[in-house]
């Protein structure tokens, strides 16, 4: 039994270090597409910071929807490509509204203009967002094999398939 444990422990390290290591990969590459966007947008378009913020979330964003479906998440449960892009955009929507109240915040009532500030301040709301985003994937977008929308969509599979 000690055994068995053991076992099951490790496989769960070895998942869980698998998914912080590729989420990090992932996010590492849409956070480098976010700052750049961003920063053409924003320094050299000369659009707005909030309007340059909310394209660049919005890019990098569907990019790391389908490298982590694909690469970080691949072992969980697939619970329909619908449900999951609309919670993980939900979830993309929460942080995105943080990163830019911080943005407009800097911007606006501080009369922060300079490229610079603002992307410092777009830096600390894309490090919170991180960590709200990989807790929020575990538990509501890629979910065990055992979430109850898992086992929904395994059961709706099964009926369309006697179908």
């Amino acid at each position: 039994m000690r055994a068995a444990v053991l076992r099951r422990l490790d496989t769960t390290w070895r998942l869980l270090i698998k998914e912080l290591s590729a989420f990090g990969v992932v996010g590492a590459a849409c956070f480098v597409l976010d700052l750049g966007l961003f920063q053409l947008l924003y320094a050299h378009v000369g659009w707005g910071a909030v309007t340059a913020k909310l394209l660049s979330t919005l890019v990098s964003m569907t990019v790391a929807y389908v490298a982590h479906r694909q690469w970080s998440f691949s072992h969980r449960a697939r619970t329909g490509l619908r449900r999951e892009y609309l919670v993980f955009a939900v979830v993309n929507g929460a942080t995105l509204l943080l990163s830019l109240a911080v943005v407009a915040v800097v911007r606006y009532p501080l009369g922060q203009d300079s490229a610079l500030v603002l992307q410092l301040a777009n830096i600390a709301s894309i490090a919170v967002g991180t960590v709200v985003r990989f807790l929020s994937y575990r538990r509501w977008v890629f979910v065990a094999h055992d979430h109850p929308a898992a086992v929904g969509a395994r059961a709706a599979a099964a009926l369309h398939r006697a179908a």
